[in-house]
C-alpha cells in the first residue's frame, strides 16, 4: 500500500514529526510504502474558491500543490498528521485540504484508508473534540476508511512526547495496517 503522510507542524523536528515518523517506521517493516510530506514547507497559495478546477483539476494555481495532487492521487492512504492549533488542524495543513477541491472526484472514487495523528499541551478530555470533529467530516465527505487515530495529549514538547505511550501508538498503528 502507498501511505502518505502530510505532516502539517511548522516545526518540522517536533512532536507531530515523531510521531509521523513512528507511523512510518511501523508502515513500512510491514511492507508499505511511505512518504512523509512536510506541507508546512510548501510554496502553496490558499484555495481561492473559483472553480476553476470543476472540481476535479487541474487547479488554476500553479505551485506546489501541483506535485503533492499526484502524490495524493498515487497513494492507497492518506495520513493527517498536526498539533493542535486553538483546538483545529494548522493553517498550513487545512491550506492543503482545501486544495483538494481540485480533486474530489478523483479522490472519493478511490474511497483511500486514512489516519489522524495529533498532539496537543493541553490534556482535558475534550481537547481534540472539535480536530476529531473534521477529521470525521472529511472521512465521511472523501469516502475514506478510516483506520484509527492517536490524539497525544500532554504533548506540549518533542521531549514530552517522547516519554509518553503516544509514539509506541503511532507505530503500532502503522504497523496494524
Amino acid at each position: 500500500m502507498r501511505i502518505l503522510v502530510l505532516q502539517g507542524s511548522p516545526n518540522a523536528n517536533g512532536s507531530t514529526a515523531l510521531l509521523a515518523r513512528e507511523f512510518a517506521r511501523g508502515a513500512r517493516e510491514t511492507g508499505h510504502e511511505v512518504e512523509i510530506v512536510d506541507v508546512a514547507s510548501l510554496d502553496m497559495a490558499p484555495c481561492t474558491g473559483c472553480v476553476a478546477c470543476g472540481y476535479e483539476g487541474p487547479c488554476a494555481l500553479s505551485d506546489d500543490f501541483d506535485g503533492l495532487r499526484e502524490a495524493i492521487l498515487a497513494a492507497d492512504m492518506l495520513v493527517f498528521a498536526t498539533p493542535l492549533y486553538y483546538y483545529g488542524m494548522t493553517a498550513q495543513l487545512k491550506a492543503v485540504i482545501d486544495r483538494f477541491c481540485s480533486s474530489n472526484s478523483s479522490i472519493t472514487s478511490k474511497q483511500m484508508r486514512s489516519a489522524l495523528l495529533a498532539v496537543a499541551w493541553n490534556s482535558d478530555d475534550w481537547t481534540f473534540d472539535a480536530l476529531e470533529a473534521h477529521y470525521d467530516t472529511l472521512v465521511r465527505y472523501l469516502h475514506l476508511r478510516d483506520c484509527g487515530r492517536v490524539l497525544g495529549a500532554g504533548c506540549g514538547t518533542p521531549r514530552m512526547t517522547s516519554g509518553s505511550a503516544y509514539p509506541a501508538m503511532a507505530y503500532e498503528l502503522g504497523r496494524s495496517l
